[in-house]
């Protein structure tokens, strides 16, 4: 397995870090290839910019059709290039980071913004009376599998279905659907550590783990049932759930999961 680590948080001697040296260590030492995209260490710029696409910038800026353009030349610039290369190269692709306000770090969202560019992670297939363009299980980095290793803050009753925060499924929802499985990749159930900035040193062990657990089992562990958008579940091109598929009562982002 090839597995690319991407790591978002800039603290050398997090819990993050740890996690992420600890994914490194256990996929080596069952035999993996590993790399690291560590976002903070490369000094990753987070916004996108007309310098991204040199000459195919257009003005005004459009950054859909001028990504597109220099993706298509191959003008995109070389640290952009490099980690489309690294999707391309990997089996699995591990996202770890500490969910702050609700999402993301702002460096990982400037990453997901500048590398999934139209042509590479979107804008791809062909748009007919039964198909809208490749996504949602289709699309040019299916055949890959992604797990988000997410640390938070609060205890994990706040993140249950009747918690003040929402369930932990509808707050990563956006990124496991609409930023994952949106190009094509499978999407594990992710790996969560509640109550984190709570955490010790003598928490550490049973956290280290349960996470070697969980990446020793990637290859068996079955993704989350998403519907697929071209295999008939939704009405083309309104892209509506066909009525009667969904379990009664079952409503918002479950209806998009089969059973």
């Amino acid at each position: 397995m090839k597995t690319l680590i991407v790591h978002a948080h800039p603290e050398p001697k997090s819990l993050n870090s740890s996690l992420k040296d600890l994914a490194v260590s256990t996929l080596e030492t069952a035999g993996h290839e590993v790399r690291v995209s560590d976002l903070y260490a490369m000094n990753w710029k987070a916004v996108v910019d007309a310098a991204d696409y040199g000459p195919h910038a257009s003005d005004p800026l459009k950054v859909a059709l001028d990504s597109g353009r220099a993706f298509d030349a191959g003008a995109l610039t070389p640290d952009v290039l490099a980690e489309q290369e690294k999707l391309l190269w990997a089996d699995t692709i591990i996202f770890q980071f500490p969910l702050w306000w609700y999402t993301m770090p702002a460096i990982l969202k400037g990453w997901v913004d500048r590398v999934f560019t139209y042509h590479f992670a979107y804008g791809v297939g062909e748009h007919s009376d039964t198909r809208y363009g490749e996504r949602f299980g289709e699309g040019t980095l299916a055949g890959r599998r992604a797990l988000l290793s997410v640390t938070v803050g609060g205890p994990e009753p706040h993140y249950a279905a009747r918690g003040i925060n929402g369930p932990i499924d509808d707050l990563l929802f956006p990124i496991h659907h609409g930023i994952l499985y949106y190009p094509g990749i499978e999407v594990l159930p992710p790996f969560v550590l509640y109550g984190s900035d709570r955490m010790t040193g003598e928490d550490y062990p049973d956290v280290a783990k349960a996470w070697e657990q969980r990446l020793l089992t990637l290859e068996s562990t079955e993704p989350i049932a998403f519907r697929r958008q071209n295999l008939g579940d939704y009405e083309i091109p309104s892209l509506h759930l066909k009525e009667g598929l969904e379990p009664a009562g079952r409503t918002g982002f479950k209806l998009h999961v089969r059973d």
